[in-house]
């Protein structure tokens, strides 16, 4: 009951995200951190096609995982370039399997301490948006229950972004999903402002910038901007209780 209960909490907060303006990057956050509490996974992330049907790195659940996506992205090979492309879940259960299928990606894989893989598309019908990586350290990729819970999730992200047509055109849609990709670049730049400023991991200033961001109403993107030029360097240090003076 815990679980299920938990799993009807954040199809509600996912869906009450579902308004005509909402932080698309904090949404897919918090879909990545949501998928390691429901299903059995070590860790998540999130890839968006832009215009042109490129995939990008939008969201991931640690540090870890965001440097195995991006050389998914470099080699355009691995599970979420598949689940993308053929709409549809793709499983692997041990590195060994990983290895015979995606030859470049599966040995950084390996390192990033990750043995089995599962991936989901994010798609209505046939507008696919991305996909949801799904990564364990164990063998063993999702059986079928948890896959299904993972395709739920993915499914509501989806409407989510697809929503936005009904509201303005598809070229303002297209602007605002490239804009929040391109803002990713400024937030992992405030995450090693902040982590180098009191002496943190970048999951952890990660924590940090996000929290400031909602408790002052803020866009993460904007958050970003302010901590890397300076401009809110007083207030961020005085919001999340940091005496570290800033570099």
């Amino acid at each position: 009951m815990p679980h299920q209960q938990r799993l009807v909490e954040t199809l509600v907060e996912l869906a009450d995200t579902l308004v005509a303006e909402y932080d698309v990057i904090d949404f897919m956050q918090t879909l990545a951190e949501r998928s390691v509490e429901l299903v059995d996974v070590s860790a998540a992330g999130i890839m968006l096609a832009d215009g042109a049907g490129r995939l990008h790195h939008a969201a991931c659940s640690s540090e870890q995982m965001r440097l195995v996506e991006l050389f998914e992205l470099q080699v355009e090979q691995g599970p979420c370039f598949d689940a993308f492309r053929e709409e549809r879940a793709v499983r692997s259960d041990t590195p060994d399997d990983a290895a015979r299928r995606w030859p470049e990606f599966a040995p950084q894989a390996r390192e990033g301490g990750f043995a089995a893989v599962t991936a989901v598309p994010l798609r209505l019908r046939q507008d696919g948006v991305g996909a949801l990586n799904l990564f364990s350290t164990a063998d063993g990729a999702l059986d079928d229950e948890d896959l299904q819970i993972a395709q739920a999730l993915a499914d509501i992200a989806t409407i989510g972004i697809l929503q936005a047509r009904l509201i303005r055109d598809q070229n303002v849609l297209t602007n605002q999903l490239e804009t929040a990709l391109s803002s990713r670049v400024g937030i992992e730049q405030a995450k090693g402002v902040v982590a180098e400023r009191n002496t943190i991991d970048v999951d952890e200033a990660f924590v940090l910038i996000r929290r400031f961001a909602r408790n002052t109403n803020r866009l993460l993107s904007e958050t970003a901007t302010g901590i890397v030029d300076g401009s809110l360097t007083d207030q961020f240090l005085a919001e999340t209780g940091s005496d570290t003076p800033a570099s």
